[in-house]
């Protein structure tokens, strides 16, 4: 599969680059970069062409799918157009701003006949794989309250870096739609998004710490129709913070700290804390794309997985931009979560 690489504005472009070189199935054959200075350059360290009209790369019969790491205020425009010329897209998360972007851009997916991936990369992973295993399983009972946070360091000061070492035009709103929230707390979203179950309503604080413009410090609280509780956990501004998933259930406890795993549990046989087998993780998502477009394989990745990310980030933002709970159906879901 031939494609082409679009923009290296995100921090992880270099890192999909990798992944797609590194794949028998994928032959990088050109970049196109909104700044020409950038897109040139990283194109002779990968030793391929460098094209400056975009709509060239898309009408390119020998280009088969677009790997998307353009701000992500250019998502919409972009997937949409290469969809219409028929290039399969893998892109990073979130889609879009909004339900409605993210709609969109589907529909032309879909009347399109190519494959979408966004990757939300924990959805692979053992730990994860184990509590989804251990809620379907009802090890835990009733599911009562979730927790999760995923946290770094990246606007925290220092002499080297005034702002920080994340990348400055992640401070761009406009760009990014956001800041902790939209961009690190994508991972808690999904997450939960799968193992609370339908959620209901948010409420939502995105704090802004260092006055960067964008919020560096976010909690949202949800609500699921079960009756469960949840809250979520995000920020730029944690040095050594592990990322941590929390499971609380009338039957049993899931604890997780990177990738160490303890449950207890009624079914279980015992009151003690035990340390599980973990399954093996699932194919990337990368991995999974080139499957879809090659076998037809279903992704594991879904479609509500990507628009209920952005549903919860677009109905946080509006709550803590008004001061209110915000209720899902608010935000015109063909679907519910």
């Amino acid at each position: 599969m031939n494609v082409a690489l679009l923009s290296k504005w995100h921090v992880h472009a270099v890192d999909y680059a990798r992944e797609a070189t590194e794949n028998e199935a994928i032959s990088i054959k050109t970049v196109w970069d909104e700044n020409e200075e950038r897109g040139t350059q990283w194109a002779e360290e990968l030793g391929v062409s460098y094209e400056a009209d975009l709509n060239k790369v898309l009408d390119d019969p020998n280009i088969d799918g677009v790997i998307v790491t353009t701000a992500t205020n250019r998502h919409k425009d972009v997937i949409i157009a290469a969809a219409n010329h028929g290039k399969h897209i893998f892109t990073e998360k979130v889609l879009a701003f909004t339900v409605k972007e993210c709609e969109e851009i589907i529909e032309a997916v879909e009347k399109n006949n190519v494959q979408l991936m966004v990757n939300l990369p924990r959805l692979t992973e053992s730990f994860y794989l184990y509590a989804q295993e251990a809620v379907d399983k009802g090890l835990l009972g009733d599911i009562t309250y979730i927790r999760c946070r995923v946290a770094h360091n990246g606007s925290v000061p220092s002499e080297e870096n005034p702002k920080g070492w994340l990348p400055q035009h992640f401070y761009n709103k406009e760009e990014c739609g956001g800041g902790a929230l939209i961009d690190l707390g994508a991972h808690p979203i999904y997450l939960t998004n799968r193992l609370g179950g339908k959620v209901k309503a948010v409420s939502g604080k995105l704090n802004e710490f260092y006055n960067l413009g964008v919020d560096d410090n976010a909690v949202v609280m949800v609500e699921y129709e079960s009756g469960a509780m949840g809250v979520i956990e995000t920020g730029f501004l944690s040095f050594g913070s592990p990322q941590q998933l929390e499971l609380y259930g009338t039957e049993g406890t899931l604890m997780v700290e990177w990738q160490d795993v303890r449950i207890k549990s009624k079914h279980l046989g015992n009151d003690e804390w035990l340390t599980p087998d973990l399954p093996n993780p699932i194919s990337s998502s990368m991995e999974q794309w080139v499957q879809a477009i090659e076998t037809g394989k279903k992704p594991a990745i879904t479609t509500d997985d990507i628009v209920h990310l952005t549903a919860i980030n677009e109905a946080a933002a509006i709550s803590s931009s008004e001061g209110r709970r915000v209720q899902l159906s608010e935000l015109g879901l063909k679907q519910e979560i």
